[in-house]
């Protein structure tokens, strides 16, 4: 009896296990990564990382959430190829909803194994612009075919609308998702992530290389891929407002060293600003009538403390500041120029700041030397001699040679106007002691 006992309770055993078993091995993770704001180099890495993390930890899928306004063309194939190489399917999503794939997005979105897009999202616009330089016609004409060309190559693998796609790039097209879904640009709509996976189970997809893969991500936990300290500061300063924040402070922390040498910590820190700022702008069209502009402002932030201007050349580079800060970055994209209230809040009080800052130099150099022989320059004393034109005066406690242009009595009061090789030059303040 015990022994059937026994029997029955580890045939129980093995039949739980066994029907465990399939549950466990559906139990399968996906890794979630965003591509938000513009495409820059270190989206690149962003989402290399993901992919990496995804192929270490044997995840089923990559989710690449697309939030742009486009980018760099550069950086959106270097994206795109991490995407292609990936060992793991991804899947590229336009989320959340009222979120855009523009230009280089486009062709991130194109580039997915599986392309998504959330409700009330658009994609599209994907026509080339050259960044701060014009293009002759010719040239043009190359980027705009060799842009077409790409895609092309993409949609056709991936077995979309290859022609409509190429619209986008020739004509600026831009779609709904419904549009894009019913004209074959995407393979589906989803809400939310876990409505993406659901359309996702079971779903066969082809990869670049040819083999299929069908996906099974029925349960599958979705983590998100935590960026570097690295990977947030440089994405932080990637935006060329906050840029040009960390570069004015650190001017101004720089300057502050040199009016004061020995403080070290405002040259420190003003230092790691301006390489920061420059660091991150150095990836964007410059455009060197703004720098210009700029390097007026503090010309003229300069003459306003040597000169009495009255504030004309204060409000004169105020205005070349604000110009100059607003039309440093050409880009004809909005989320990559300076905007008008960050080149106006920095503007004023760093105008009002360098100003007050040049002024006292200025005013320090100008002042009598308190300190040091010099220093006795315009001290009054008595003549304790007769000059005529030589003689002894009492200054400063001490008792001097001295010269006089005219001849002084002695007892007379005497002002020192020079110092040269310790005889003082005076002259007569008053011919009554004490007067």
């Amino acid at each position: 009896m015990y022994i059937e006992v026994r029997l029955q309770t580890s045939a129980i055993l093995v039949l739980a296990l066994a029907l465990a078993s399939p549950a466990q091995a559906a139990s399968s993770k996906v890794i979630a990564v965003d591509v938000e704001g513009v495409v820059h180099p270190v989206t690149v890495e962003i989402v290399h990382g993901a992919i990496e993390r995804a192929r270490q930890e044997a995840a089923a899928l990559v989710i690449v959430r697309i939030n742009t306004p486009g980018g760099l063309m550069d950086a959106m194939r270097e994206t795109i190829e991490e995407m292609i190489s990936s060992p793991v399917p991804v899947v590229t999503y336009v989320a959340p909803s009222g979120g855009r794939a523009a230009s280089a997005g486009f062709f991130i979105l194109e580039a997915g194994d599986v392309a998504a897009m959330a409700p009330g999202t658009n994609t599209g616009a994907a026509h080339p612009v050259a960044m701060g330089v014009e293009m002759d016609p010719v040239m043009k004409e190359k980027v705009v075919n060799d842009a077409a060309a790409y895609l092309r190559s993409i949609d056709t693998k991936r077995g979309r609308n290859a022609a409509l796609a190429e619209t986008a790039v020739r004509e600026s097209k831009s779609f709904t998702d419904r549009e894009a879904l019913d004209q074959h640009l995407i393979d589906l709509i989803a809400p939310n992530d876990r409505a993406l996976l659901a359309a996702l189970q079971g779903r066969a997809v082809t990869r670049m290389d040819g083999h299929t893969e069908t996906l099974d991500v029925a349960g599958a936990t979705i983590e998100e891929y935590e960026k570097t300290l690295r990977q947030r500061i440089i994405s932080a300063i990637a935006d060329p407002n906050i840029a040009l924040v960390l570069l004015v402070i650190g001017a101004l922390a720089i300057y502050v060293e040199f009016t004061s040498p020995g403080l070290i910590a405002p040259g420190v820190v003003g230092a790691i600003l301006v390489l920061l700022g420059l660091s991150a702008i150095s990836v964007l069209p410059i455009n060197w009538l703004g720098a210009a502009l700029l390097l007026v402002a503090f010309t003229l932030f300069a003459l306003e403390a040597k000169f009495a201007a009255h504030g004309v050349l204060a409000v004169g580079g105020t205005v070349a500041m604000v110009l100059g800060a607003v039309m440093l970055i050409n880009s004809p994209m909005p989320e990559m120029r300076i905007r008008w209230s960050t080149a106006v809040a920095l503007a004023l009080p760093f105008s009002a700041i360098t100003v007050l800052l040049l002024s006292l130099v200025v005013r320090a150099r100008r002042g009598k030397v308190e300190t040091g022989a010099e220093g006795m320059v315009g001290d009054i004393g008595s003549a304790v001699t007769d000059l005529q034109p030589e003689g002894k005066v009492f200054v400063h406690g001490e008792y001097w040679d001295a010269v006089a242009a005219s001849p002084v009595a002695a007892g007379a009061r005497v002002r020192v106007i020079a110092i040269q090789q310790l005889k003082l030059t005076v002259e007569l303040v008053s011919d009554r002691p004490g007067g």
